[in-house]
């Protein structure tokens, strides 16, 4: 199935709202289970930067599992970020988490480079995936961590219904649309090999993890 992309931010208030509200429970907690499994030798303290970190669910996750790092959240939505504050100040962790403003391929990160640079389903939001990989590139050290997930794009049309039933079926009929529209915008393992090979990034690993997610690791 060819792919179809999706706009790039999300920007509407319903949209904004009814992402940043939902139960995202289980991926996200495995995304931090799958980020310790696959970086185990994480340094005990350091700075991390979370790229398309949306409502800020896993940056907080992540400064929560990591109680010694800075984290920085960076988005190109502004009506995210305003949700990803107000999270982080609720969970008293407002001295470690900073949110900023920050759209590729242009946008700055507060520091010129990180110990760990994540991110989650961002990859498929983008017309252009090398911009994600090159700010990687531009914001790593030969010694940073990579750890990035995402969506994969099923075989077919119906597989795409079949994955939103499985896996949306109670949720809003918004966050159903959204998940299917982001199914067919994904990219496959082959495809993100290709990306990594021409952003020089060949080092690091693609695994498929589930029936809808793949990741790419150092």
């Amino acid at each position: 199935m060819r792919r179809t992309p999706e706009p790039e931010l999300m920007t509407d208030a319903e949209q904004v709202a009814a992402y940043a509200s939902a139960d995202f429970e289980a991926p996200h907690s495995r995304y931090v289970e799958l980020l310790t499994e696959h970086l185990p030798s994480l340094p005990r303290a350091g700075t991390a930067v979370d790229i398309g970190c949306g409502p800020g669910d896993i940056t907080c996750r992540l400064a929560r599992a990591f109680p010694e790092w800075n984290i920085h959240g960076l988005d190109g939505s502004a009506p995210m970020l305003e949700h990803a504050r107000a999270a982080a100040l609720g969970l008293g962790l407002g001295r470690r988490v900073g949110f900023h403003l920050c759209r590729l391929p242009d946008g700055h990160a507060p520091e010129a480079a990180y110990d760990l640079l994540c991110s989650n389903s961002l990859l498929h939001h983008l017309a252009e995936p090398m911009h994600l990989w090159r700010a990687i590139e531009r914001w790593s050290r030969a010694e940073s961590a990579v750890f990035v997930m995402d969506l994969m794009r099923p075989a077919s049309d119906a597989a795409a219904r079949q994955l939103v039933e499985a896996y949306s079926r109670d949720e809003p009929e918004v966050l159903r649309r959204d998940f299917y529209n982001s199914l067919l915008a994904a990219y496959r393992p082959e495809e993100v090999r290709e990306q990594l090979t021409r952003a020089g990034l060949a080092r690091l690993r693609v695994e498929v993890v589930s029936d809808r997610h793949w990741l790419v690791a150092t």
